[in-house]
């Protein structure tokens, strides 16, 4: 540990980052936002808990910087009326439908073994793109050497990368630089926040903000969450 190449996660300097939109989030957080570039990993307790509806206020904002907001094979269709309304520019959004075989989660498409290559490609490539701000996926497998490309791939095209994954994932190493496990409160009047991993010193380990937007799921009609 006398090293000097090497160092403590919670010594790291945090660079500023990118406003949550969300003052008890920003407060925790070290760099104040999201990390960016960097890649994060959202993980939620069960399907629906709000993970892309605490990203609309940033991914607003990229849109209209502007610049590209990469939605790769997403379980579901964005709903394109709500995400206007959350304020994305939707002519920066752009979707990458790639072939599905599996049927997930409600009756969500997911990719095949096979197609899954694929996709964490299109992925990659979507984070070395300079013109892109974030991209989204929803792995249905990746291995700590894909996490880690992706890390770098972020860092590269300057781009904020986003995984949501479920919360049995939290027992795998990850060099993403921010982990956050998400739990809804009952009737989803607020959302539980919990820090697993970040880069630099915390203040808090957990916070709690009101719930982040509006209804989702298909019955919804509103904003379909494909993080579930």
């Amino acid at each position: 540990m006398r090293r000097a190449r090497l160092w403590r996660a919670g010594e790291a300097v945090a660079e500023p980052g990118l406003p949550t939109g969300f003052d008890a989030l920003d407060a925790m957080l070290p760099g104040g936002g999201w990390p960016f570039p960097g890649l994060i990993e959202i993980l939620s307790a069960r399907p629906g808990s709000g993970g892309l509806r605490l990203l609309l206020p940033v991914l607003a904002r990229l849109s209209h910087e502007p610049r590209w907001l990469i939605w790769v094979a997403p379980p579901y269709q964005p709903y394109a009326p709500a995400l206007e309304t959350a304020g994305l520019a939707l002519r920066r959004v752009m979707v990458i439908d790639l072939a599905t075989e599996t049927p997930g989660m409600e009756g969500a498409a997911q990719p095949s073994a096979a197609a899954n290559t694929d996709v964490l490609w299109a992925f990659e490539q979507a984070l070395r793109f300079p013109g892109c701000g974030a991209a989204l996926l929803w792995p249905r497998e990746i291995d700590a050497l894909c996490l880690r490309r992706l890390q770098l791939a972020c860092e590269a095209g300057g781009t904020l990368g986003v995984l949501f994954r479920p919360a049995e994932c939290a027992a795998q190493a990850s060099p993403a630089a921010l982990r956050l496990l998400l739990t809804p409160q009952p009737a989803c009047v607020a959302l539980d926040i919990a820090i697993l991993k970040c880069r630099g010193s915390l203040r808090a380990r957990a916070c709690r903000v009101p719930d982040p937007g509006v209804g989702v799921g298909p019955a919804a009609a509103q904003l379909h969450d494909p993080s579930t």
